[in-house]
């Protein structure tokens, strides 16, 4: 996958340093911003680049207990 412009990038990534300010931990939002900014800097699987940096930042289990937690919001 391409890069995007750096323009969009630049607005990609402001625009998730302010969910990662505003959004409560667990809501779903930060995660999606760090996908989005992950697909404008170009990376082919950005839900996957957003797992792996949450799970850094949290840990294994934490991590575990938001994404349950996330699929359990989804469904119903």
């Amino acid at each position: 996958m391409a890069k995007a412009s750096l323009a969009i990038r630049r607005r990609a990534r402001m625009a998730q340093k302010k969910v990662q300010k505003t959004a409560k931990l667990g809501s779903g939002k930060r995660f999606a911003a760090v996908a989005r900014a992950a697909k404008a800097g170009g990376a082919r699987d950005p839900q996957a680049v957003a797992a792996a940096i949450g799970r850094k930042k949290y840990g294994r289990k934490r991590f575990a207990k938001m994404a349950a937690r996330g699929r359990k919001r989804k469904r119903g």
